[in-house]
């Protein structure tokens, strides 16, 4: 190619490059121009699909970049993309602006009634068990009982020995036990999950002088299956009472009352003899099943009653063994199945709700 040939080239692209930014120049001018008068959003998005869509004014002029040299070719394209990211950037900021325009309008238009009732905000409250467990309370504070709370995690011998349960007794084995360190010999101390808050009436009477009347809330863990009546984590509480002249009477009378206020007077109580081995007699207490009536159905095992506690006169070899002499003073405890009452009380088939975590079920109460 001859130089004269090389310097018409050249200047040709130089005329192409400059014609290219002047251009650019005039589509931006006139691109803004028209987004200052735009005064709704679908004038908005015609704006923008005219400048800024695949088949937009700006799209067009960088179709001729390839007919240019590489040096030219950049820049015209830094160019270019400033162009873009401006009118990217101003049509972000028209857009806030007409969406801020239109609900100041809006606003204006719509009349607000100041008498109507602000929005409701959901109200906590607590869980079925926690109140359950308060009212029982409250009833067994009302006749003079005072609360009292033991470790979840227990020794084996305020769980069992002190309770005249020793390593070798059958009732170890139906209370199915979690431990967190099992005994390997008979000077190793033992260490589980409680099985029953029968646990802190040991250490109640090793550490209170009678009189005492206390009652004893608390969570406690069983090994086992879940399924609609059982649980391996449910909550118990137990009573102890021990003074002078004590007697079952008592016991029936403290029991009946408490029945009487939690289900109301028309609820059936029954009474029949049982065994524990920290009770001599032992009693255990059911309440007519609320679900069928005493007529049988799943909850009752068709029998029409569940039981809910277990009572007795406390066995004087364990009140000995906690220092009170059971020639002097007399004592009767019970412990309360505490999930079974609310279940009792509003006809719930199936323990598992509680524990569930469903709004809807837990909203009721």
């Amino acid at each position: 190619m001859s130089a004269a040939s090389s310097a018409t080239e050249s200047r040709t692209f130089f005329y192409v490059r400059y014609n290219m930014l002047n251009q650019l120049e005039q589509l931006k001018s006139g691109a803004l121009q028209e987004l200052e008068a735009i005064k709704d959003s679908k004038e908005l998005e015609a704006w923008r699909v005219r400048y800024l869509g695949r088949k937009g004014e700006l799209t067009a002029v960088l179709r001729g970049l390839a007919s240019l040299p590489i040096e030219e070719r950049k820049a015209v394209g830094a160019l270019a993309n400033q162009i873009k990211t401006h009118l990217e950037e101003t049509i972000e900021f028209k857009n806030q602006a007409l969406e801020a325009a239109q609900l100041a309008a809006a606003a204006r238009t719509t009349d607000i009634d100041i008498s109507l009732p602000g929005r409701p905000y959901p109200v906590g409250h607590l869980h079925p068990i926690t109140q359950t467990i308060h009212e029982i309370c409250d009833i067994f504070g009302s006749m003079g009982f005072q609360i009292v709370e033991g470790p979840d995690v227990e020794w084996d011998y305020y769980n069992f020995e002190a309770l005249n349960i020793p390593k070798e007794h059958p009732a170890r084995d139906s209370m199915s036990s979690s431990w967190v360190h099992y005994p390997v010999n008979n000077n190793d101390r033992g260490m589980l999950l409680r099985t029953h808050t029968t646990s802190v009436t040991a250490r109640v009477i090793e550490s209170m002088k009678p009189p005492i009347r206390v009652i004893e809330p608390g969570r406690v863990y069983r090994y086992g299956a879940t399924d609609a009546t059982h649980s391996p984590m449910f909550h118990q509480i137990d009573g102890l009472a021990v003074d002078r002249h004590i007697t079952m009477a008592d016991l029936k009378g403290t029991l009946y009352e408490f029945a009487r206020r939690f289900f109301g007077e028309d609820r059936k109580v029954r009474f029949r003899c049982d065994f524990f081995p920290f009770v001599e007699p032992g009693i255990e207490m059911a309440i007519e099943c609320g679900v069928c009536r005493g007529g049988g159905c799943r909850l009752c095992g068709n029998s029409g009653w569940i039981e809910i506690l277990g009572a007795g006169m406390t066995h004087p070899q364990v009140l000995q063994r906690g220092g009170i002499d059971p020639e002097v003073y007399t004592s009767f405890a019970f412990g309360i199945g505490i999930d079974r009452l609310p279940m009792l009380r509003y006809g719930i088939d199936d323990i598992r709700l509680f524990y569930g975590s469903d709004v809807r079920f837990l909203r009721q109460f």
